[in-house]
């Protein structure tokens, strides 16, 4: 078994929540030929496959450092500046126009279909960062549930693709309850709409890897929720109104999404940290548009704050099954 494979099959690794799971792309599908029979578990989120701290080393010490869990309680963070106090205020009005939005019924034998264009790193786990092509990725997340253990599927396609064309499942070696791991609408419909009860609870289920702080990863884990799902209005603005909330978050003027879209985004800092994500929102309608995220290693020779990867949602629906896609996407 080569060492590819033996990552793959690692229960560890798939005992993390689904957000963790790109990380490993970054390791896996450098080693793993195309030609081979192996079916490599993909994330349906849209983070892309870094997640180090900053003193991370090689990259088996990485491996190590992204499998265990912080157990520390929350960081206090920074203390409130004129940036937080703006991207609170905005924040605040993007939960306003989220809680305008359209209520869209998701049924449990259904699947939410995401598709977005992305840009990831090509380059070496332990070299600099090589933005690849711009490509697409589809992903069908089943909202039965459960416990599964197959919770979605997904698809890429063009150049720089991971198996391009193949549907690939989101597995884990044990069945998934709706959850974190796996948030039909249903699940998320039942979360509080209280954004600080919903705070408190996102901390408790956030997983901080070694040297991030819990604020990070609750702001990470809530970027994967509004990107990779459908919910009902109110969840989705107790979810902007708890963001709103966490010490760090910065307003960005002006981001561009990997369809060249501008809009205003929302970051947090988290200096102990070698990752930043960024959320970018359409500067009229204030919808999501997508993300960025960048890196800083300079185990990996990144001395300086680099893009390591950039995505853009081009459609949100719901569909029957796995493979099934809207009519506007199956006609372009």
């Amino acid at each position: 078994m080569s060492e590819a494979e033996e990552l793959l099959s690692t229960p560890a690794e798939w005992d993390l929540p689904p957000e963790r799971h790109r990380h490993f792309k970054d390791v896996l599908m450098q080693q793993i030929d195309h030609d081979t029979a192996v079916t490599p578990r993909r994330s349906r989120f849209l983070r892309p496959a870094v997640l180090v701290p900053l003193a991370s080393a090689a990259l088996t010490g990485a491996l190590l450092v992204t499998l265990s869990v912080d157990g520390r309680g929350a960081a206090t963070g920074p203390a409130p500046s004129a940036t937080t106090a703006g991207a609170s205020v905005t924040l605040n009005r993007i939960a306003t126009a989220a809680m305008a939005g359209d209520t869209v019924r998701v049924r449990d034998d259904q699947f939410v279909y995401v598709r977005t264009l992305e840009r990831e790193n090509t380059g070496t786990f332990t070299g600099p960062v090589q933005l690849g092509a711009l490509h697409t990725e589809e992903r069908w997340t089943s909202q039965d549930p459960g416990p599964l253990r197959v919770t979605g599927w997904i698809k890429a396609g063009g150049k720089d693709a991971i198996m391009p064309g193949q549907m690939i499942p989101i597995e884990s070696p044990d069945p998934r309850p709706a959850g974190v791991d796996h948030p039909t609408y249903r699940w998320l419909a039942s979360l509080p709409t209280d954004p600080d009860a919903l705070l408190a609870r996102l901390r408790k289920e956030a997983r901080p890897v070694e040297g991030e702080s819990r604020d990070q990863a609750v702001f990470s884990l809530i970027g994967d929720l509004i990107g990779g799902t459908i919910m009902p209005p109110a969840n989705a603005a107790a979810f902007y109104k708890a963001a709103a909330k966490l010490p760090g978050v910065r307003e960005i003027p002006d981001a561009v999404d990997a369809a060249g879209r501008h809009g205003i985004a929302i970051t947090l800092d988290d200096t102990g940290f070698a990752t930043r994500d960024e959320w970018i929102f359409d500067k009229d309608t204030l919808s999501l548009l997508g993300s960025r995220f960048y890196v800083t290693d300079p185990d990996r020779g990144i001395t300086t704050e680099t893009l390591f990867g950039t995505t853009a949602v081009m459609e949100t629906a719901v569909v029957g099954g796995k493979g099934e896609v809207p009519a506007r996407a199956a006609a372009r």
